[in-house]
C-alpha cells in the first residue's frame, strides 16, 4: 500500500458551476485522511485542469460537476490529458463526482475514467479506490 502522504489529489471544478460545497467536503476529507491535497476553485477550463495536473505532479484528478456538461467537459480533459501523453488510470488516476446520471457515468467510465463517485458517496469508499488503485499507477509501481 503506498504511503496516503505521498499522493497529491487535485480536486477540480470545470465549467461554469459555482457549486463547490461538494468538492470542498472530499477536498478537506482526504487532506484530513493523509493525501497531499490540491483545489483549483470553480469555473476551472479544461486547459487550466490539465494544466494544473502537469505542474502540480498530480497522481490523482478528481473532477467534480453539477452542471449537466460531464458529457462535453470530461471527454475534453481525457483528449487534452492525451495530447500531453497522460493516461488515465496509468499515469494518473482519474475520478469523477456530482450529479452524473448512471448510464452517462458508464459511458464516462468506458471513456477511461476511473470511477464517478455520485451524491453521498461515503468518503471511506473514495478512499479505498484511491488507495487501492494509485499503486497500480506507473510512477508508483516503479518505486517498489
Amino acid at each position: 500500500m503506498v504511503e496516503r502522504s505521498k499522493v497529491r489529489v487535485l480536486i477540480a471544478k470545470p465549467g461554469l458551476d459555482g457549486h463547490d460545497r461538494g468538492a470542498k467536503v472530499i477536498a478537506r476529507a482526504l487532506r484530513d485522511a493523509g493525501f497531499e491535497v490540491i483545489y483549483t476553485g470553480i469555473r476551472q477550463t479544461p486547459e487550466q485542469i490539465v494544466e494544473s495536473v502537469i505542474q502540480e505532479d498530480i497522481d490523482v484528478l478528481g473532477l467534480s460537476i453539477l452542471s449537466g456538461a460531464h458529457m462535453v467537459l470530461i471527454p475534453k480533459i481525457l483528449r487534452l490529458l492525451e495530447e500531453k501523453d497522460i493516461i488515465p488510470n496509468e499515469d494518473i488516476l482519474l475520478l469523477a463526482g456530482g450529479i452524473i446520471p448512471p448510464d452517462d457515468a458508464q459511458e464516462l467510465e468506458k471513456m477511461g475514467v476511473g470511477r464517478v463517485f455520485g451524491p453521498g458517496s461515503p468518503i471511506e469508499e473514495i478512499i479505498r479506490f484511491i488507495e487501492e488503485n494509485v499503486p497500480k499507477l506507473k510512477k508508483f509501481r516503479t518505486e517498489s
